[in-house]
């Protein structure tokens, strides 16, 4: 028996990195996940970074992983996951806001002037906006049956400066705005809270790492799932109300909940 059976989450930008890892650590646990992406693959074995690939590594832990391809930068198709979810599900504990566009090519090491201005919209659109658009829709669902934990998944770079300033105002605003829901949701007994994993082994970073771009302590560095066995233990803490409109990173919940990194188990 996993601590989450039963339980049915949506986590979004789940084809790689970060969100895959959540969706690993929610099945893992024994939860029902739909997971959201926009690249897939139909080999066998699947590509990697595909919400096919996610699918198969998700459920051969447990639980039950369903991939949902969706552009989050189209509130429609958005709308149509969550009415789907509450069609088949009847319910929803869980909305893990993690999708994320990377400017192309990322924004770092410039001034703000010296990039595009798209790189705004990159970063504070799909990375910020979509994570207000998700909870619009699943929020309704958690009002109505009078619990459920929304995650917005941050950095540190909304704390300091990491990468660029487009960055950093998007994180800030990521945890100010799951401080606020944590306001307008508390009674109904709906929590919001903001999470930061740190020096992650992400995709993304393993590759700067290669180029030469980035350091990474391999005896520091997190594995993605060890974020998604955080969102289980939130989940399932006896206190959650009272950490609601929090701002955590993985390693501090760690040592309250005593959750371990797989990759050090």
């Amino acid at each position: 028996m996993g601590i989450l059976d039963g339980r049915v989450a949506v986590v979004t930008g789940a084809s790689k990195g970060i969100g895959k890892g959540i969706v690993e650590g929610l099945c893992e646990a024994g939860a029902t996940v739909y997971f959201t992406g926009r690249t897939q693959s139909f080999d066998d074995p699947p590509a990697p970074m595909t919400l096919q690939a996610t699918e198969v590594s998700a459920n051969a832990l447990g639980g039950k992983a369903i991939p949902v391809c969706v552009d989050h930068n189209n509130d429609e198709e958005v709308e149509a996951l969550f009415k789907w979810v509450g069609e088949e599900q009847g319910r929803l504990d869980i909305l893990v806001n993690n999708v994320y566009q990377i400017p192309d090519p990322p924004a770092m090491g410039k001034g703000f002037w010296e990039h595009p201005v798209s790189v705004w919209d990159d970063q504070c659109g799909v990375g910020l906006r979509g994570y207000y658009v998700a909870s619009v829709f699943a929020a309704p669902m958690m009002v109505r049956q009078g619990s459920g934990l929304i995650v917005n998944i941050s950095s540190r770079g909304g704390r300091e400066y990491v990468f660029s300033a487009s960055y950093g105002v998007g994180k800030a605003g990521v945890d100010r705005m799951a401080q606020d829901f944590a306001v307008e949701l508390r009674e109904h007994n709906v929590a919001a809270v903001s999470v930061s994993p740190s020096k992650v082994k992400t995709e993304f970073i393993l590759d700067m790492v290669e180029q030469g771009k980035m350091q990474l302590d391999e005896e520091q560095a997190q594995s993605v799932r060890f974020s998604g066995r955080c969102v289980a233990a939130l989940a399932t803490a006896p206190d959650l109300m009272e950490r609601s409109g929090g701002i955590y990173t993985v390693n501090e919940l760690a040592e309250v909940y005593g959750f371990t990194d797989p990759d050090r188990d």
